[in-house]
């Protein structure tokens, strides 16, 4: 598998912007709703990058694509926290607005990403004889 870095792959990037902007929410919620429901949202969304980061640094397209798909399991469990967190009032709408395009395009991205990893798998291997 090459060695592309991480740091460079748009999903990677957006996972990042949005795990950062739930925690610039988050840490300035008072100690019961941090210890609740702000530490579970931040480690969700903190384990997506984490998991693509891991994925591409395991060395081969199966692994990789087993860590993406935990990252998008990720997404999911991170969307269900913020549902959570509306519905009680942590967060409000102007910060939902904000979140929404960030989820809206990253769940596309980690499709596509693990799409271009399972072709790389089912590429046949040539040899130059």
């Amino acid at each position: 598998m090459p060695n592309n870095s991480f740091e460079n792959l748009q999903v990677y990037q957006l996972a990042e912007k949005l795990a950062d902007n739930i925690w610039k929410t988050v840490v300035k919620w008072d100690s019961f709703a941090k210890d609740t429901v702000g530490k579970q949202i931040v480690k969700a969304a903190d384990s997506i990058g984490a998991n693509i980061a891991e994925g591409n640094g395991r060395g081969s397209y199966q692994d990789n694509r087993r860590f993406v798909r935990i990252a998008r399991g990720s997404l999911y469990e991170t969307r269900h926290w913020l549902r959570r967190a509306y519905k009680r009032n942590l967060l409000n709408d102007e910060q939902i607005t904000e979140l929404k395009p960030l989820l809206e395009e990253l769940s596309p991205k980690l499709n596509a990403f693990l799409r271009s990893i399972s072709q790389k798998i089912e590429e046949p291997v040539t040899s130059n004889q």
